[in-house]
């Protein structure tokens, strides 16, 4: 490859163990993407969105309130209304209604009058009793989802979902908003051959990248094949050509348009979008994404900023409360999983929340909100033990449940939760590989600081974006030097360091976000883990080390 070491060891640690393989990944654009029309009933789903906008049949998106759910309705509603279907959508209140299409969605008629064909986006793989209900209402129902699959599944005309058990398509690792592209793939080519496009603008897909890479990289899955190049595309796009949505998040976001990346969508945009559905409702947040110009966006977009910021002062409350529970029972730092619940709790920041306690405490959580009749909760998981699978062991003790292995929701009766809590404990240590629960480094190569170059970290950015299975390089150094130190911000430290030995004329620039106190006034370390990046600002760029672990 003509690389740097460090790039080469890199590239290998990620399986791309050949030149064609590493030269493939590094170059990956639009035109690798794998034709999705094998993908179970995607051809069902395309013939009946096609009849429904050629006899002018009325259409509903129903969609999720997450990042996920929110672009793919965004993506399909604004595709429908390009080939002039009429279409409208809805998303469930996320604290009144919860996830999912319901039975009742169609028996108390919150449908539009005379809605023909349900589409779902990101939900409805466990929709049995919606999908039984619009049958005898005389309503077609196609979901698009990309979450786990029970038994039995949806009887819908059709079920697109890349992980039902009988789909061998080889698409598992999609986001749900990259299963609502596969699908515009698939309906663009078939009204192509319809002769539709006939006098009319042919959409161009491209287009909708932006939206997907938003999706696809707050909903966390690997970001690999479809999902690496989809994210690169969209990242692109954000750079060049925003839409004005878009624009308008990175504007108040303070984000560098041209070198925008994968942490500026999960850390900045992604927590400003899901603050729509976690305090009022996820429609601000369509709304902001499918604004049509710029003046419209700015005003859409300030209410969203405030939102976060209740998000934030909510989180940091049921965070201390959890913490709090913990440290009065000592005998929970000996089992493998975190339950704990509160008549106070937040159910829109849950989820934030239970991500937190699992960085912190490196095991599974499940928080539950008994502010109801119903409790109802939000769980996260650690890498080896799948979430799914160990709430379907305690089926018996919940009303009901959804997700996928690394995050879920669940709703259940209060007094079964102590009996859930058991449960759940045998679960998590039956179901999880043998590494679970180990939090290891996985450092890629020795790199020490005087190998560090301007090249190498140009050569690394071309591994971007990082994310699940592609994860940002980490290296280690051995016996570095601290030329100086000062605390920044809330608890981080901005070093200068150098190899030790060395004078200060090679010395380069650290930050160690949350830095312990007490190992940051080392003079000398001697094993640090490190990331290499960028420090951009003001058009101008520094080599920077970002300290892992020391």
């Amino acid at each position: 490859m003509g690389c740097e070491p460090a790039t080469a060891a890199v590239l290998f640690n990620r399986g791309l163990d050949t030149v064609d393989k590493a030269r493939g990944f590094l170059s990956a654009s639009l035109k690798d993407l794998r034709p999705p029309f094998s993908i179970r009933d995607m051809d069902r789903a395309v013939n009946r969105i096609y009849r429904a906008v050629d006899r002018r049949e009325r259409i509903l998106i129903f969609g999720d309130y997450d990042v996920d759910g929110v672009t793919s309705t965004a993506v399909l509603l604004d595709f429908l209304q390009h080939l002039g279907a009429r279409v409208s959508y809805y998303i469930p209140h996320r604290i009144r209604e919860g996830y999912g299409l319901k039975a009742e969605h169609i028996s108390d008629r919150v449908l539009p009058p005379d809605t023909r064909l349900i589409i779902t986006v990101d939900c409805g793989s466990g929709s049995q009793p919606a999908v039984a209900a619009a049958r005898r209402a005389g309503i077609d129902v196609i979901i698009t989802d990309h979450h786990s699959v029970g038994a039995p599944m949806p009887d819908a005309l059709a079920f697109v979902n890349p992980k039902r058990p009988d789909c061998h398509a080889a698409f598992g690792h999609l986001a749900g908003v990259g299963v609502v592209f596969a699908l515009l793939i698939g309906l663009r080519r078939h009204f192509r051959r319809q002769g539709f496009f006939r006098g009319r603008g042919e959409p161009n897909l491209k287009q909708y990248c932006d939206l997907v890479a938003l999706g696809t990289i707050a909903d966390m899955v690997p970001l690999v094949a479809e999902n690496r190049i989809l994210a690169r595309a969209g990242l692109e796009l954000m750079a060049v050509k925003p839409r004005a949505g878009i624009q308008s998040l990175m504007e108040i976001c303070g984000m560098q348009t041209l070198h925008i990346d994968a942490a500026d969508i999960a850390f900045r945009m992604a927590p400003r979008i899901n603050a729509a559905g976690r305090i009022k409702h996820a429609s601000y947040a369509v709304d902001l994404l499918t604004a049509q110009d710029l003046r419209t966006a700015r005003q859409l977009v300030g209410p969203l900023d405030r939102m976060n910021t209740q998000r934030k002062i909510l989180e940091k409350i049921i965070l201390d409360q959890a913490e709090q529970k913990l440290e009065s029972n000592p005998e929970l730092a000996n089992i493998k999983s975190i339950v704990l619940c509160h008549a106070d709790w937040h159910l829109g920041v849950l989820g934030i929340v239970a991500s937190r306690l699992v960085e912190r405490y490196n095991r599974p959580v499940v928080l539950i909100s008994t502010k109801h009749a119903t409790g109802k909760g939000s769980a996260r998981s650690i890498p080896g033990i799948d979430l799914y699978q160990a709430l379907s062991r305690t089926a018996g003790c919940l009303v009901g449940f959804g997700g996928h292995a690394a995050a879920a929701g669940l709703e259940i009766t209060p007094g079964e939760i102590e009996r859930f809590s058991r449960q759940f404990e045998a679960a998590v240590r039956t179901t999880g590989t043998p590494q679970a629960g180990r939090a290891d480094l996985q450092i890629d190569c020795r790199l020490p600081l005087d190998r560090v170059s301007d090249r190498l970290i140009d050569e690394l950015e071309q591994l971007k974006p990082f994310g699940m299975q592609n994860p940002e390089p980490l290296f280690m150094a051995q016996n570095v030097r601290v030329l100086s130190s000062k605390v920044v911000g809330e608890g981080h430290r901005r070093m200068r360091l150098c190899p030790g030995g060395r004078s200060s004329d090679g010395s380069l620039e650290a930050i160690w976000f949350n830095a312990d106190p007490a190992l940051a006034r080392q003079k000398v370390f001697g094993r640090m883990a490190y990331r290499l990046q960028w420090n951009r600002w003001n058009g101008r760029k520094k080599a920077q080390l970002v300290i892992d672990a020391v």
